[in-house]
């Protein structure tokens, strides 16, 4: 039987009010085809492991982001939870997905000779400049569709009827996002966002934020359609 559905974003937080402000893409990239054929086990394994050497080179330049982040921060608290961001990401996260990637038969020096993805570099320099070129809020938002997405698709995909998670090779991805420890680090992203927002938010920037939101979780669809279309 199927899980419920949870949904951890508050519709009262400023993450809340952006997704509802762009329902239409938000619902493109955490409903998109590559994820329910991942949740169903019917993705073309070589799209999936196309998909495992980009991720592993994305998540370089996130660390990138975050590390940005603790500069643009302005104050303690903000910094140390971005900067243990930035640790989770280059000294967990990275080094799960080496593991998971061994399982596809992919070493880390097989991952780092690939060259990035259009989707990749598209994805990631926006996030950059939108962090050297706004404040910390322009950076937050841009960042977050990642690891909060991700958080609800797994919520998704283990609430849904038509997924399999026995015999599906995919499942240990699902169940990771899926995990009690990763949901409650999407959660303090959004807590963080709105404790920012106290300090640098205002009905005059929602339009604007709602702009990156949207634009981020794009480029979030997008890079699910590369997995899809083995885009080199």
């Amino acid at each position: 039987m199927p899980s419920p559905f949870i949904d951890i974003i508050p519709e009262n937080s400023l993450f809340g009010r952006l997704r509802a402000n762009a329902p239409d893409v938000w619902q493109s990239y955490v409903d998109h085809e590559f994820v329910r054929k991942l949740g169903n086990g019917t993705l073309p394994q070589e799209c999936f492991r196309h998909y495992l050497i980009q991720d592993y080179l994305f998540l370089i330049q996130f660390a990138r982001a975050y590390a940005l982040a603790v500069y643009k921060a302005d104050d303690l608290a903000a910094m140390r939870q971005f900067s243990q961001t930035v640790s989770a990401i280059l000294d967990m996260e990275m080094s799960l997905h080496l593991d998971f990637c061994k399982g596809w038969g992919l070493a880390e020096s097989d991952i780092v000779s690939q060259p990035e993805s259009r989707a990749t570099v598209g994805y990631t320099r926006y996030v950059l400049e939108k962090g050297h070129q706004g404040d910390i809020i322009d950076l937050h938002v841009a960042l977050m569709p990642c690891m909060v997405g991700y958080a609800e698709i797994a919520n998704r995909l283990m609430a849904a009827s038509d997924t399999k998670l026995e015999g599906n090779p995919y499942r240990a991805w699902i169940e990771m996002y899926a995990s009690e420890d990763f949901q409650n680090v999407a959660k303090a992203e959004i807590t963080l966002l709105d404790a920012l927002a106290q300090k640098r938010g205002g009905e005059a920037r929602i339009a604007d934020l709602t702009q990156t939101f949207a634009m981020a979780s794009r480029l979030e669809a997008d890079f699910w359609q590369m997995g899809l279309d083995l885009a080199k």
